[in-house]
């Protein structure tokens, strides 16, 4: 029989495993921020899979970082509706030409 190669997410709980001793040797608060991230990296597993030839962890990366930045931009929504936040503090909040937040 022929060898099949496992899924994106198969291989994404792998490589969290493989850092569970990097998590048991941080502190408890870091400890709670770390499995955030990493539940951000497991949020993504389905776009995830669609990029099988890339670097799963670069993958993950992308994935924390992405949600991470949704996190920024909403933070930053809610400073300049409350009136805390000027245009020059958190610059321009407007998407890149062309992109449109309804799309997928």
């Amino acid at each position: 029989m022929g060898r099949t190669v496992p899924t994106y997410r198969l291989h994404t709980e792998s490589i969290l495993n493989d850092w569970m001793d990097y998590r048991r040797a941080l502190r408890e608060r870091d400890r709670e921020v770390f499995d955030e991230l990493m539940f951000k990296a497991r949020a993504h597993a389905s776009a995830g899979s669609y990029t099988a030839h890339l670097d799963p962890v670069a993958t993950m990366f992308l994935s924390i970082l992405l949600e991470l930045q949704k996190e920024v931009r909403d933070a930053k929504r809610g400073r300049r509706e409350a009136g805390n936040l000027t245009n020059d503090e958190g610059g321009d909040l407007s998407l890149p030409c062309g992109l449109n937040e309804e799309e997928p």
